[in-house]
């Protein structure tokens, strides 16, 4: 652990990100240009992307330090805590210790704030003046606009329509902190409006709202993309999630057997695990590592691994990904947040390394296990959390079937405070579980683009 205590200052926060990239026995295969389809460069991407962000984006070094300007923001949340959940054990009768790394402490309620400041400080420093976005429940919209707001930078935020009609509460949360939002897919954008005219009732989805923010930033000189998942800089920047969560194990004199976290994108996942995974790959520690999806939208688990966009309106670079196909609009379920059709390059790549492995979640399922965790140890974990929470649960009951006891860490990514009417609406038994039809899947992997071996 000596590497680890050399990046924890003495307010416990790490002076420097963990960069998986250096440790991973082959490398993940590289993004490239749909238009050539010969690897990117810098140039590529600086029309969107700051350039301190495109460097660390390939970057190959284990540790990056973290601005102080970035530690001091960090500093109103960080350490975030670490719990044992003794009264969910106990609950569970089984023999397994279960703990959970609690990231709803941030302001906006997520996990999602780790990469929002950072991200938001590095384009004020290269003279931005607006970033534009993508938010699917909001967790990620709230953030980056309370970033913005820190940094004095403009913010506008699409909104998938689903989740903003749902979840007015978050809406306003990004509303208050000063962002504008419009509901996706929009009339603003050339994407949007096309998306409009052959669906009016579209409820939306994450890889369209990706293209409007795109496209809204490439087509304004004072305007910069952000991102909050999928990305290997924003899996980067989550690891502090870990790199503290190692030191609070050691503290309590345990080690995870196994991490569970939900995978929507791969941000709060890679936050948790990566740090861990990186002992693995050194030598250092063994684990077991489980990601959980939910069942309406799997990249994962019944996606196929190919180059694909990562938008719909095929305005990105071609990563390779698990993806479900770039036209793919999962159904409306609450935890919006898990609704992307692709799974981030760095977790879809260890996933094929067999560094970890996949489950998927049906919604009611995971809001069952949701209501359990909230009796037993008193937070309402947001939806996409609740995918967590229900992989957390099924691996202590199999340690109860099998009599063993074994260590379970599970990520917390955010609270469901914004998201009560997806309670409301459990409790009355108005949700339902999503079987995404086979040939659905099918149609939309099959416009995959052609790229040569």
């Amino acid at each position: 652990m000596e590497t680890i205590k050399y990046f924890l200052s003495e307010d416990r926060i790490p002076r420097a990100w963990y960069n998986i990239q250096a440790d991973l026995p082959t490398p993940a295969p590289p993004v490239l240009h749909p238009g050539t389809g010969q690897p990117i460069g810098p140039g590529d991407l600086a029309p969107i992307f700051p350039m301190a962000l495109i460097m660390q984006e390939v970057s190959q070094e284990r540790y990056i330090e973290i601005p102080d300007e970035v530690r001091d923001v960090y500093r109103q949340w960080r350490p975030s805590p670490l719990y044992r959940a003794r009264r969910l054990e106990k609950a569970l009768d089984t023999p397994a210790k279960i703990y959970y790394k609690y990231e709803g402490v941030s302001p906006a309620g997520s996990h999602k704030p780790n990469t929002a400041v950072p991200q938001a400080y590095y384009n004020k420093v290269e003279g931005v003046k607006r970033l534009s976005t993508e938010t699917g429940a909001g967790q990620w919209g709230s953030s980056l606009a309370m970033a913005c707001a820190f940094f004095g930078l403009e913010c506008k935020v699409f909104m998938v329509r689903v989740s903003y009609d749902q979840k007015p509460y978050r809406r306003g949360l990004i509303e208050a902190y000063g962002a504008q939002v419009s509901a996706s897919p929009s009339n603003e954008t050339n994407t949007g409006r096309a998306i409009l005219a052959e669906y009016p009732d579209s409820t939306g989805s994450l890889g369209i709202a990706i293209s409007e923010a795109v496209e809204v930033a490439a087509t304004d000189p004072n305007t910069k993309y952000s991102l909050g998942s999928v990305l290997n800089h924003v899996l980067m920047h989550q690891t502090v999630i870990g790199l503290e969560t190692l030191e609070q194990m050691e503290m309590a004199g345990d080690y995870p057997d196994v991490i569970v976290g939900c995978t929507g994108g791969g941000s709060n996942f890679a936050g948790i695990t990566f740090p861990f995974i990186g002992r693995k790959l050194r030598g250092e520690a063994d684990v077991r590592i489980v990601a959980v999806e939910p069942a309406a939208c799997p990249s994962l688990t019944r996606g196929r691994y190919a180059y694909d966009f990562g938008d719909t309106g095929h305005l990105t670079p071609l990563v390779k990904m698990h993806t479900l196909g770039s036209t793919f609009v999962p159904p409306g379920i609450h935890a919006g947040g898990l609704r992307y059709h692709g799974m981030a390059p760095l977790v879809s790549h260890l996933l094929e390394l067999g560094q970890i492995e996949a489950t998927a979640t049906e919604q009611l399922d995971a809001f069952a296990a949701g209501v359990q965790f909230a009796r037993a140890e008193g937070i309402i974990p947001a939806p996409e959390a609740n995918h967590a929470v229900a992989g957390a649960i099924a691996e202590a009951l199999r340690c109860k079937q099998e009599g063993v006891s074994r260590v379970i860490l599970f990520n917390l990514c955010g609270h469901g405070h914004f998201d009560m009417q997806a309670y409301i609406d459990y409790a009355a038994g108005k949700l339902q579980n999503y079987a995404y039809p086979a040939e659905e899947i099918a149609m939309a992997l099959a416009g995959l683009p052609v790229v040569a071996a």
